[in-house]
């Protein structure tokens, strides 16, 4: 790539907010989350937005398109993506409340992208609910894609058509390299500071119509994984409270302690 027309792929999620109370319907082998519940953007995604953004600041020509797997309430995060500055919105509609495969959505979002000419395709490191951080790199599969994963700086240069990558790994060690685009990258949190969407850009966002594509129409996967089962945490044991005085409780931690030989 020797222009700096860039264009940006985001990939958002929504994700409850996390007071939020969360229950297991048997019958659907799930989670259960109240329909009064509120979503946002899935705090590891919003960092990736913030990217995107920066970059569009550094490269004025660059075009930064949002995309996201999910139900109909799902379009509110995009108004949100997109008032923080964003081009357009891409909303791949789902039905059902169930559990959907990391590898099934990304699939979905590679059908998409295939032919569009992205120069970035940009993730969180990870989801907030199912933690598996396995979207991006799937991704990049399917679409031959080289990828970096945990992405904790990035430094482009579009006329060598390269990105300079650091990324986290085991040990607080760091990983370099530099990645010929179009590339993939998830990117970890600390990376920026995600900005507040403006007032101006939210009503725009408002007004703005986005892409929406029904996720039945597109072709279809093997989930390749699937839920079993679903279970709250089973209680092993149950813990003493002491009551007294300070030192009455003081005496008695001690003696608990002397009984199982963890003090002399």
């Amino acid at each position: 790539m020797a222009s700096t027309n860039i264009k940006i792929l985001v990939c958002v999620k929504e994700v409850p907010q996390p007071e939020a109370p969360i229950g297991i319907d048997p019958s659907a082998g799930w989670v259960q989350i109240e329909r009064s519940t509120s979503y946002r953007i899935n705090r590891f995604d919003g960092f990736a937005v913030e990217e995107a953004l920066l970059i569009k600041e550094a490269f004025p020509d660059t075009t930064v398109d949002f995309i996201t797997v999910g139900p109909d309430r799902s379009a509110m995060i995009l108004k949100r993506a997109l008032g923080m500055g964003g081009d357009q919105g891409i909303h791949i509609v789902t039905d059902g409340e169930g559990y959907l495969s990391p590898f099934v959505t990304a699939h979905w979002i590679a059908l998409y992208a295939r032919g569009k000419t992205y120069d970035l395709i940009l993730t969180g490191v990870m989801s907030e609910d199912y933690m598996q951080g396995q979207v991006g790199p799937t991704i990049a599969e399917f679409l031959s894609l080289p990828c970096a994963t945990a992405t904790i700086f990035e430094r482009l240069s579009p006329g060598e058509g390269e990105v300079y990558v650091a990324r986290e790994i085991e040990g607080g060690f760091r990983d370099t390299l530099v990645l010929r685009l179009p590339v993939v990258l998830t990117v970890q949190s600390g990376i920026n500071r995600p900005r507040y969407p403006s007032l101006s850009n939210m009503l725009r966002a408002k007004r703005q119509q986005m892409k929406t594509i029904a996720a039945k129409s597109l072709k279809q996967t093997d989930p390749r994984q699937g839920v079993i089962g679903i279970a709250y945490p089973s209680k092993l044991r149950s813990g003493q409270v002491l009551i007294g005085t300070q030192e009455e409780k003081a005496r008695e931690l001690l003696k608990i302690l002397s009984e199982k030989s963890l003090v002399q």
